[in-house]
């Protein structure tokens, strides 16, 4: 990767994806399904599970894959580093 390439490596997770996959759209769309199913079926057990998913959704999406995102890029710039001294 050229040194102007480089410096256009964003560190922030959020403006390399596209609007359908900004935090509130993820949050909303989360919401909406365990609202809906709710309203739809009144199943608790369903919601329940399906609620499950959702948690584990937004923590994959709103937590660990930033983290994964920021930690990578922190390597990469680790790495140039020794690499130029």
């Amino acid at each position: 990767m050229s040194s102007d390439q480089e410096k256009l490596v964003s560190t922030d997770f959020w403006s390399e994806k596209p609007p359908w996959c900004q935090p509130w759209s993820i949050l909303l769309t989360g919401i909406g399904l365990l609202a809906i199913s709710w309203w739809c079926l009144h199943l608790l057990w369903f919601t329940t599970l399906l609620g499950l998913g959702v948690f584990g959704w937004w923590g994959l999406f709103l937590v660990i894959a930033p983290l994964a995102y920021r930690q990578q890029i922190q390597q990469q710039g680790l790495e140039q580093d020794q690499v130029s001294s």
